[in-house]
């Protein structure tokens, strides 16, 4: 049990439901951190999404993330396109990035075929590697903050690889919901932070850096545990000094045991 600790997550209160519901079960205490928001690319999102899937004709669509499913579907019902949405994506065959994605995917009415044992990039990769789809073409919707690992991977693989990008991350702009934070952190009262993408990293050292130095918040952050979802935000938080434990499943759950274990071993 985490009896009385705080954990502090960057993501918002409604994307960090599951965090929050693992740690009040542990009896600690979460704290959701808005770090960045997502900037929509607007309607037109919809048209080159079905345009570049009639002119590319992909083999495959490839949903890394939950968000990507739902600002592409619902964006589509705005518009009154979403049966020509669901035609298009469920004329290839569809992989999914995690559990989570492929829920998003199947609320919408899409089959999804394939989703890989690791929830990542990497995963994605291997998924394809065994699936023996050399030649193949891959459509994927994502963020333009995206690193170009997965397209490189697969290009590797001998994959063509198209993305559309439906939006572009900034800094959540909103900061009054990291009051509490600042306080405890300040106090040196909050007990590990989890972070759960590269760009939610940048996110939080430029809201952080409008209260601290970079030497005196590196060096709060050298007292806190600090728990990366993955392999990427783990290679972001080196970027700015921070020491970090990878959880070993890329998963909030996955981040939420690797925390446990951490405070526990202390």
């Amino acid at each position: 049990m985490l009896d009385g600790k705080t954990i502090a997550i960057t993501r918002s209160k409604d994307d960090a439901a599951e965090f929050v519901s693992l740690a009040e079960r542990n009896n600690a205490i979460p704290i959701p951190l808005p770090t960045i928001e997502l900037v929509s690319k607007g309607e037109k999102i919809v048209d080159e999404f079905l345009e570049s899937v009639s002119n590319y004709s992909p083999d495959y669509s490839v949903f890394m993330s939950s968000k990507a499913v739902k600002l592409l579907f619902d964006t589509a019902k705005q518009v009154g396109k979403l049966e020509k949405l669901q035609l298009a994506v469920a004329n290839t065959m569809v992989m999914s990035v995690g559990p989570k994605t492929t829920v998003a995917l199947e609320n919408e009415g899409i089959k999804v075929n394939y989703q890989p044992t690791t929830y990542s990039s990497v995963g994605v990769g291997e998924e394809f590697t065994q699936i023996h789809a050399v030649g193949k073409k891959v459509i994927v919707p994502r963020s333009g903050a995206s690193t170009p690992f997965l397209k490189e991977l697969l290009n590797k693989i001998g994959i063509e690889v198209l993305e559309v990008h439906l939006y572009d991350v900034c800094a959540f702009r909103d900061t009054t919901q990291w009051n509490e934070f600042r306080q405890l952190f300040s106090q040196s009262k909050v007990d590990g932070i989890v972070f759960t993408s590269a760009s939610s990293v940048r996110g939080f050292f430029e809201i952080m850096s409008k209260d601290y130095d970079e030497q005196t918040l590196l060096d709060h952050l050298e007292r806190v545990p600090v728990i990366s979802i993955g392999p990427f935000t783990s290679d972001e938080l080196k970027k700015f000094k921070v020491k970090n434990t990878v959880a070993e499943v890329h998963t909030v759950a996955g981040a939420f045991d690797a925390m446990k274990n951490t405070l526990n071993a202390v």
